[in-house]
């Protein structure tokens, strides 16, 4: 079948070379047999986003750093849910209008489900980006007090790093680390936290997928804190994507 027959769905972003979506999906459409292609549409700025967005042969998108935020401006209309976390990460094509969604908060949600306890009232988000928001929207449905970690902070419950204390560490037993720090190829990088504070009753997640288990999961792992990265999640909203994609 010919390329301009195919459905063409892809990936927004600057550096997609390593993503996991394209792998994802075009496995996907090899093993169900949907005649189709994803491809990475990698942007230097977000003001080239409309080139991909109104291609013809466009049928969804997904969205990830650095443009999670800024794609809003160039959609047509955002979910209520997208709207309230302040991110989109999923794009749906109906006629002209394009229709942003966030998956990340049900994948994030589906990852953390069994492993969330009365004692992970409180959580430390390390980052400010996209991500964070699906994060922090997830975590304040189930009640959890939020603060962020920056490296600028800019807002009231923003800390730096230099101010992660003692107490902070003692009162926050959910850890999420949403930032790239520690991603494929810089794996020996790692969020500058007092690791030696984390304790078994800690619970620590890391965004990062690749690769699976990120210095910062080894530091946490290594003080007994129950650790996972971010397979799980970005499964989840894979399929949650293909869902809207497809309605």
């Amino acid at each position: 079948m010919p390329m301009s027959e195919q459905k063409i769905y892809g990936l927004i972003g600057k550096q997609l070379s390593h993503s996991f979506s394209q792998n994802y999906f075009r496995n996907k459409f090899d093993n169900q047999g949907i005649e189709g292609d994803y491809l990475n549409f990698e942007l230097n700025d977000i003001s080239e986003v409309n080139d991909v967005l109104y291609r013809n042969d466009i049928k969804g998108l997904n969205v990830t750093i650095p443009y999670k935020e800024t794609i809003i401006p160039y959609l047509s209309e955002v979910s209520a849910e997208a709207k309230e976390i302040g991110a989109v990460n999923t794009i749906q094509i109906q006629g002209e209008k394009r229709i942003g969604h966030n998956t990340d908060a049900f994948g994030f949600a589906q990852m953390i489900k069994p492993f969330f306890k009365s004692h992970h009232e409180r959580a430390m988000i390390l980052g400010t980006g996209g991500a964070s928001k699906a994060v922090d929207f997830v975590l304040e449905k189930l009640g959890c007090d939020v603060i962020f970690i920056s490296r600028t902070p800019t807002d009231d419950n923003h800390f730096g790093y230099p101010d992660i204390n003692p107490e902070m560490m003692d009162a926050m037993k959910l850890i999420v680390n949403t930032t790239p720090v520690g991603m494929y190829p810089k794996t020996t990088d790692f969020p500058e936290i007092p690791y030696n504070l984390l304790t078994p009753n800690h619970l620590v997640f890391d965004l990062i997928y690749n690769p699976k288990e990120t210095e910062f999961l080894q530091k946490a792992k290594a003080m007994g804190a129950v650790t996972l990265n971010g397979q799980t999640m970005l499964e989840q909203q894979a399929e949650k994507s293909w869902q809207i994609w497809n309605e």
